[in-house]
């Protein structure tokens, strides 16, 4: 949990040297995602979950194995027929899927989140009852 922090902070000072040295493209890039690069750290998972949900190879394999599926189609009538279609490939792809490393401490994911959005909701309330509050006082 407390690993998060410190890598925006390496990041930001990553982006700054960026900038310096004449890269503001980039910097900028880097600093526009810097805080969904650790919202899988900052959830507090075990190391194996975290390992497997911190990368992209979930849906690569779904999105790989739905193309390879599909390859041979060339003419689609509309979207209707796409969407059904790649759905029926994920559904066939899905039965060839491995176990998430970590699978036993999903229940972890599920109960972080919510304290996660609860903790989100809980900040946006307070954010929008203040103004309520100040102006009330006013009257």
């Amino acid at each position: 949990m407390e690993e998060a922090p410190k890598g925006i902070e390496k990041l930001r000072q990553y982006a700054a040297d960026l900038e310096r040295g004449g890269w503001s493209s980039a910097a900028g890039s880097l600093r526009e995602g810097l805080e969904e690069l650790f919202t899988v750290q900052a959830l507090g998972l075990p190391r194996e979950l975290r390992r497997c949900l911190a990368t992209t190879n979930l849906l690569d394999a779904a999105h790989s194995g739905t193309r390879g599926l599909l390859r041979r189609v060339s003419t689609w009538r509309d979207g209707a027929m796409a969407e059904r279609w790649v759905a029926a490939a994920m559904v066939e792809t899905e039965k060839h899927f491995k176990k998430v490393h970590g699978y036993k401490q999903l229940w972890m994911l599920e109960s972080n989140l919510k304290a996660w959005r609860s903790r989100r909701d809980a900040d946006a309330g307070a954010l929008s009852a203040a103004p309520l509050a100040s102006t009330s006082a006013a009257a």
